[in-house]
């Protein structure tokens, strides 16, 4: 058999419902033609979802940043302020967040994704008290937030193990973790870009923990840092034997690497072909995680778009404040609209969901379109050139 027809051999099988092994998954990635990777990616997402698979789905929400101050100072990260770095360096009070809470809910978001530095004074108790506060003024938002490594951070400053940090955010509100800390599982990229962060077996550890404990979570990647294309399946190949066990992660999300303010100079971004062969990839051989999003705000509204043709079904949030990633130069911005239009014209019926996917609002007819201008002016007004008008972002702007 020639190694074409190796390759459509494995790509059947995988577009049946197979299961296909890292060293194919590999091959695939590396060599097989484009259009017939997303061809199989999207065969697999069409019968996953038979009777909704006209559907993709987007959702509101707020990334609150409650501080920059960080003491892990990750290479790719322009956000995090030194602990004695006091110019750059700041903390909202409790006030600010669950006045950015009652913004969120006032136009129409479901969700807040609660995210910062790993602050040396932060343990447990500062988000049980934040996490409380928060659900007892908003109990509708749901809180997916932090990650594995705010908790291996947040039990080692209060002296507790994982489990106990776990137990203790999530009875305070805490709903379900997002894929925040997991970069590069593999040692060698994670050590290049994350010295000092856990190893990614550890973050599995932790999100092990999660599931076994009744927190569910999502999945990252983060592309375009100097990785290999093995080194990439390899992170595949981590998450999908954790997920093998617990069936706890709901999704996962590829992004790029934006090189601008941070200290990985000269390194360059995964292009828009890897990050579509990406979807495509993760769709096949992530058998068993349901959900697969395109990141539009790292890749673009448009190749966000073509990601709903490779294998996504999702195409994440409109964020109504989003501040790590457009420190470091992510650029694109939307409003509810202007996805809605996207995934319109990419054949497809837009949804608003919930956290857990479920369909909040089906826009089937186009003369129904919601013409919220609240949020459409709200994200017109907050954003700037690299990221949004909030002064710190401004401070590091100009760094």
């Amino acid at each position: 058999m020639t190694e074409k027809a190796e390759l459509q051999s494995v790509l059947d099988r995988a577009a049946a419902g197979g299961r296909i092994t890292p060293e194919e998954a590999l091959d695939l990635y590396r060599s097989a033609p484009l259009h017939a990777l997303g061809a199989a990616a999207d065969a697999v997402r069409r019968r996953r979802y038979a009777g909704t698979e006209h559907i993709a789905t987007y959702i509101i929400e707020r990334n609150i940043n409650y501080t920059n101050v960080c003491v892990t100072a990750c290479k790719f990260c322009a956000f995090y302020a030194a602990p004695k770095d006091t110019k750059k360096g700041w903390t909202r009070d409790l006030d600010d967040i669950l006045r950015r809470c009652a913004e969120t809910v006032e136009l129409g978001g479901t969700q807040i994704m609660f995210q910062g530095g790993h602050h040396p004074d932060y343990g447990v108790e500062y988000y049980e008290k934040h996490f409380s506060a928060i659900k007892q003024a908003f109990p509708q938002l749901v809180i997916h937030s932090l990650g594995a490594s705010e908790v291996e951070h947040m039990a080692r400053i209060s002296g507790v193990t994982v489990e106990e940090a776990i137990t203790r955010i999530h009875a305070a509100g805490l709903d379900s973790f997002a894929g925040a800390g997991a970069e590069l599982l593999p040692e060698r990229p994670r050590k290049a870009i994350a010295p000092l962060k856990e190893s990614g077996e550890r973050w599995l550890e932790i999100m092990e923990a999660a599931h076994g404990l009744g927190v569910e979570s999502t999945s990252t990647m983060l592309m375009g840092t100097g990785e290999t294309n093995a080194e990439r399946i390899e992170h595949l190949r981590m998450i999908r034997d954790v997920q093998d066990r617990t069936g706890g992660f709901r999704a996962f999300i590829p992004y790029t690497y934006q090189p601008e303010n941070n200290h990985l100079k000269g390194r360059t971004q995964a292009s828009v072909f890897e990050y579509l062969r990406m979807i495509s990839i993760a769709r096949l051989f992530l058998d068993n995680v349901a959900h697969i999003q395109g990141s539009w705000l790292t890749v673009g509204k448009e190749a966000g778009q073509l990601s709903l043709h490779y294998g996504a079904d999702d195409l994440g949030s409109i964020m109504l404040e989003e501040n790590v990633v457009s420190s470091a130069g992510a650029k694109h911005r939307s409003n509810r609209m202007e996805i809605i239009e996207l995934i319109r014209k990419a054949g497809r019926v837009p949804a608003q969901r919930a956290t857990t996917y479920e369909h909040l609002l089906v826009h089937d007819d186009p003369a129904n379109d919601p013409v919220d201008e609240r949020v459409m002016s709200h994200i017109s007004s907050t954003a700037i050139e690299g990221g949004t008008a909030h002064p710190e972002l401004k401070l590091l702007a100009s760094n």
